[in-house]
């Protein structure tokens, strides 16, 4: 399960990252904590679906394929 929550924060940050984000303006857009989004990026935590959902979707993204294979993401 670690490895899985390392692959979604690792797509999660490229996405941010190719956006030209920084972590505190995901956290406005978002309304989810900077520390929240610190810890989903580095694979750690126990964040809850809701909030992989709304990080996904303020990013853009499709969760739903990051779901089914994180490391096959064409979203990213």
């Amino acid at each position: 399960m670690r490895e899985f929550m390392i692959k979604i924060g690792a797509i999660l940050r490229e996405r941010r990252e190719l956006l030209g984000l920084l972590q505190t303006q995901l956290a406005d857009l978002s309304r989810i904590s900077i520390r929240t989004i610190q810890l989903v990026e580095r694979g750690k935590g126990n964040p809850s679906l809701d909030t992989l959902v709304k990080l996904a979707e303020t990013l853009g993204m499709q969760f739903e394929l990051v779901l089914k294979d994180p490391s096959k993401n064409g979203n990213v």
